[in-house]
């Protein structure tokens, strides 16, 4: 029954690609009602699970057998694990997932193929699902892959436009790299266990050698930094803008980039065996998350300042799994409110750009509320949720990872807790310039609320924004539901609760108030003299220009230099002895004039020689 949340979504997309543009007046109503079924089918599975014990819930169904080699003993079934953990993203993947389905069909109602666009977000909702219901590494390889393919996909969409063609691309190479990361663990994995299934990495990791958990972290590490846009693999994530808003809020909010945060929290054996691997984790998690949030705060495109928020929310969410069994369930936790607010922030995006003939720049925005006042107030509630106000769902989530990072070192405590005063700047500064500066439309702008199928994801959207941190959170529910798959354990911070919860909320004031003063003056639209810091910013970190200096130009200079050597050893070598065979030809050619008498000569002259060889032999 579980493979059916995977087959519906797939099997529509395979409709909708096969039969074409007979399919365009029924197509997207189709791909609705397949993602719908599939929550449908999830929710169904939630409440049987929420009914057993915690050991009985866990199941696992083998759909058929995928791959066997006998003569080695080696057998993969395409099967499907359905646990806590896997139950929860399903959930979040398919809830979102529809309403981001219902949202495009107003967003996308004046595309020329809306049928192609809603196939590849079936084959996208399709993959994740493969992807976190897998029993083994090399059948969530198959879905990581078919994600990074609809993810391609989706991100170059409007193929026509040079930029999003350029950015599919981007997008496909960076998290190529990443997957080779992937790719190169499971086949350490087989080498050294003989097994890819998750079951038996986790028993056989306990007496593998050190160097078997920190080479599996660290090659997982890079698998999760391309997809989640991690640091160093980060640079691909504010270019995938160039997509549909849609598209951004489906990979943005809820699936694709939260796909590295899941492979980390399912390999938690790997990681537990290996400090060092757990520290690389918390290092990157760190770092993604301040340069995101610095990038967010410069970036004057709604859209890709929304990208640089996610780099930075994922990179706690990182940051949260490299603490372990502290930090497992707050990785988690927050992947699912985050998964609410960003997607109502990111809808709320789209319906500003569907009302101002598709502007980004938030410096032509100002005085929305009064004309677009559904899609204000749900993006004030994504707003309260993301800076981490009470009771908002941010709040909850945000505030347990700063207190298990707190409870692992002072500087993730203070990486944490600094990020979160970023937080509140840049989306205080957004709140201003979009909503509560006069307004700075061109003449030929006519801003106006969305239509209903654009409007309704949003609210839903907002409502959980607002309550999923309560609802999770409380009589820690959440950590309970969680913690046979991820071993929980209760965090001991160096400060009490009450203290580090006011420490928080006053950093996210200051946020705020510096928010407010800064752009409590946004009327001027020319440009100002800026720090250094912020045109590094604006250029995202010099993430592309430190990708070419250490990888693009080697590669071109590597590239010249096989070119030459091409041109000149193993062309010349072959172009000369095709001289050499034609010279001697032509030479020997010369001996062929077609007169009798020089044959004969030729012949009378070999026989003699012959006789006087044989003669001087006999000697």
């Amino acid at each position: 029954m579980i493979a059916a949340v995977i087959a519906l979504p797939a099997l529509s997309a395979a409709v909708l690609l096969s039969f074409g543009n007979r399919t365009n007046k029924f197509g997207p109503l189709l791909a609705i009602f397949a993602s719908t079924g599939s929550f449908l089918i999830g929710l169904w599975h939630f409440l049987q699970m929420v009914a057993r014990p915690a050991e009985e819930r866990p199941a696992l169904t083998t759909v058929y057998e995928w791959l066997a080699v006998p003569a080695a003993g080696f057998k993969i079934n395409f099967a499907l694990q359905l646990d806590q953990l896997s139950i929860s993203f399903v959930l979040l993947i398919t809830f979102v997932g529809t309403l981001i389905h219902i949202y495009s069909l107003g967003y996308m109602s004046h595309d020329e193929n809306p049928r192609r666009f809603f196939a590849y977000l079936n084959l996208f909702v399709a993959a994740m699902l493969l992807l976190v219901l897998a029993d083994n590494y090399l059948l969530l390889y198959v879905g990581w892959e078919g994600v990074g393919l609809a993810s391609y996909l989706l991100i170059g969409f409007w193929q026509h436009k040079p930029t999003a063609a350029v950015a599919a691309k981007k997008a496909f190479v960076a998290n190529r790299v990443g997957d080779f990361g992937l790719s190169l663990a499971i086949m350490t994995m087989f080498i050294v266990f003989g097994s890819v299934s998750f079951s038996d990495i986790n028993s056989g990791i306990v007496g593998a050698p050190a160097w078997v958990s920190l080479t599996l972290g660290l090659l997982l590490l890079l698998a999760a930094c391309g997809k989640s846009a991690q640091f160093p693999l980060q640079s691909w994530l504010l270019d995938a803008m160039e997509g549909p808003t849609p598209v951004s809020a489906l990979i943005h909010a809820a699936t694709m980039v939260t796909a590295g945060v899941y492979l980390i929290v399912r390999s938690a054996s790997i990681f537990n065996a290996s400090e060092i691997a757990q520290t690389a984790v918390v290092i990157t998690g760190a770092i993604s998350l301040l340069m995101g949030a610095i990038i967010g705060a410069a970036k004057d495109d709604i859209k890709k300042s929304l990208a640089g928020s996610t780099m930075s929310q994922i990179g706690y969410m990182v940051l949260a799994a490299g603490l372990g069994p502290i930090g497992y369930v707050f990785a988690i936790l927050h992947l699912i409110t985050h998964g609410f607010f960003k997607a109502v922030m990111f809808l709320g995006a789209g319906s500003i750009m569907h009302a101002t003939n598709d502007n980004v720049d938030m410096r032509r925005y100002g005085g929305l509320p009064k004309v677009m006042f559904f899609t204000t107030i749900t993006f004030f509630i994504g707003y309260l949720a993301i800076i981490g106000v009470p009771p908002f769902a941010g709040f909850y989530s945000k505030d347990h990872i700063i207190e298990a990072a707190l409870s692992h070192s002072w500087w993730a405590g203070a990486a944490v807790l600094f990020g979160a005063g970023l937080t509140a700047f840049y989306m205080t500064r957004m709140m201003m310039m979009t909503f509560v500066s006069k307004s700075r439309w061109h003449d030929d702008v006519h801003p106006h609320e969305s239509p209903l199928s654009m409007v309704l994801p949003m609210i839903v959207l907002s409502v959980g924004a607002a309550t999923m941190g309560i609802l999770l959170t409380r009589n820690h529910i959440f950590e309970h539901w969680l913690e046979p798959i991820t071993g929980f354990v209760k965090p001991e911070p160096p400060l009490p609760i009450q203290t580090i919860t006011t420490i928080t909320l006053s950093v996210v004031a200051i946020g705020v108030l510096i928010g407010i003063w800064q752009n409590i003056k946004i009327a001027k639209v020319a440009p100002v003299k800026v720090s250094f810091v912020v045109k590094a910013a604006r250029k995202d970190l010099y993430g592309d220009v430190l990708n070419e200096t250490l990888l693009m130009r080697p590669g071109q200079g590597l590239t010249k230099s096989l070119n030459i050597f091409d041109n000149a050893v193993v062309d010349g070598f072959v172009n000369g002895l095709g001289l050499f065979v034609s010279g001697i030809s032509a030479r020997l050619r010369r001996s062929e004039t077609g007169y009798v008498r020089s044959y004969a000569m030729s012949i009378v002259l070999g026989t003699a020689l012959l006789i006087i060889a044989l003669l001087m032999v006999r000697i």
